[in-house]
């Protein structure tokens, strides 16, 4: 009765140091793998930018004089202003490895920089719309969030706040476009925005 037993712990604790060297070789090929690709990208010489999808702010399209005596909203308006003269790139989702490789190492500063405007515009929308809505001005924080899924923002409470709107003025079938368009992110954000959408429809 003690041999069968004793042969299946043996069996087990060889397929336990099998699993456990297998893991270490598969990491240490990634880890390999990834010192290989930094070391490519960190060579990688620079290249034109000119085929960044850029974000204009629509000044013009935007209620830029809605509020203007609210100190909320002059500090939003002040950082809107501000964010007009920068240049501004969506780049959440994309490693900087993957960027020295696709632009060349000598620009990832820029990138950063052009990134880190972006997500400074993603918070400050997300902010002048609930402002708005607070305020009554349904329409217009419906123009600025419209505004942020233009460029593919990934603050899960600007879909939510959307997609109230669409409820409260009697278009709920345009939360599944904005079901679409969180689909398509590339940000770790994604899961959630999908389940709260799902739930609010």
């Amino acid at each position: 009765m003690k041999f069968p037993f004793l042969a299946s712990l043996i069996l087990f604790i060889f397929w336990m140091q099998f699993m456990l060297s297998k893991r270490q070789r598969d990491s240490s090929t990634q880890e390999l793998s990834f010192w290989e690709k930094e070391a490519k990208a960190n060579s990688t010489r620079r290249k034109p930018l000119d085929t960044l999808d850029y974000i204009i702010i629509p000044t013009k399209e935007l209620p830029m004089y809605i509020l203007e005596e609210n100190e909320e909203i002059q500090s939003i308006l002040s950082t809107m202003e501000a964010l007009t003269q920068k240049k501004i790139v969506n780049l959440t989702g994309i490693s900087n490895t993957d960027l020295k490789l696709q632009y060349g190492a000598p620009n990832l500063p820029l990138l950063m920089e052009y990134d880190q405007n972006y997500t400074l515009l993603a918070r400050t929308l997300q902010k002048w719309a609930s402002v708005l809505y607070e305020a009554q001005y349904t329409k217009e924080a419906q123009t600025v969030l419209e505004f942020a899924m233009t460029t593919k923002t990934d603050v899960t409470a600007s879909y939510i706040l959307l997609a109230r709107i669409y409820q409260k003025t009697g278009y709920p079938s345009r939360i599944d476009e904005l079901k679409t368009l969180a689909a398509t992110l590339r940000s770790a954000s994604k899961t959630l925005i999908l389940k709260k959408l799902e739930e609010i429809s």
